[in-house]
């Protein structure tokens, strides 16, 4: 439903030793995002926003605060009730696609329904019609070897949603591309924001994320702060990292 809050982070911290230091890679980070809402997390290398996504998955355990999916707090669920919710109800996107060779497109793109019982036939379905909605009709048979690097991200996108997830989590996604595809990426992402009401938060160093999503916060030292500027002007955008 849109407008429903399908992520809230509230005021987590996730501190590291490192050697004599302790570091925050995640210090005081209050975040919400929506149903049918793109969120751009943007900042440099080593800002903590990795870590910020595994927090939001619950792969991750806060020193402090609160994680709460589709109004669930993390804390108070069982490791198994965790891996089902992962499963189901959220998805990864990575910044490499992480596919099977020697699979055909399809098969990989039904991956996630098949670990949660589906048939082969039910899944091999959905995924290929995620697949086609993606404009890979073409490449359904296709193994990763013979498909190109925007082509292999499409497969990865179509895995995430063929589960139905209420919220995706996307890292780094346009990493290994070109400026091209990656936009081509961005935009394919923000659509099925819209149009299928997905919730995803995003977190890139790309400057071009700040030009699809609905809201933009820049990250630096494990700290979030909204940047309005950052939404309209990719130059300014660029000025955080």
């Amino acid at each position: 439903m849109p407008g429903e809050r399908v992520l809230e982070l509230d005021a987590i911290v996730k501190r590291y030793r490192d050697a004599d230091e302790v570091v925050a890679a995640v210090d005081g980070v209050t975040l919400t995002v929506d149903a049918g809402e793109l969120v751009a997390a943007y900042g440099p290398s080593g800002s903590g926003k990795t870590t910020l996504l595994l927090l939001a998955a619950g792969l991750l355990t806060p020193d402090s605060g609160r994680v709460r999916v589709l109004g669930r707090d993390l804390a108070a669920l069982s490791g198994v009730e965790r891996t089902r919710q992962l499963r189901r109800d959220l998805s990864f996107i990575y910044q490499s696609a992480h596919l099977m060779n020697g699979v055909p497109a399809v098969e990989n793109a039904a991956v996630k329904l098949l670990a949660d019982g589906v048939s082969l036939r039910r899944a091999r379905g959905i995924a290929e019609g995620w697949l086609l909605r993606l404009g890979l009709d073409r490449r359904l048979e296709h193994t990763p070897e013979r498909l190109s690097g925007g082509e292999r991200q499409r497969v990865a996108i179509a895995r995430a949603l063929a589960s139905d997830p209420r919220l995706i989590l996307a890292d780094e996604p346009t990493g290994n591309l070109d400026s091209r595809r990656g936009m081509e990426i961005l935009g394919l992402l923000a659509g099925l924001a819209h149009d299928t009401g997905v919730g995803i938060l995003l977190v890139t160093h790309d400057p071009q994320a700040v030009t699809v999503a609905d809201r933009v916060i820049a990250m630096r030292d494990g700290k979030l702060t909204d940047d309005d500027s950052a939404a309209s002007d990719p130059v300014a955008a660029q000025s955080i990292g």
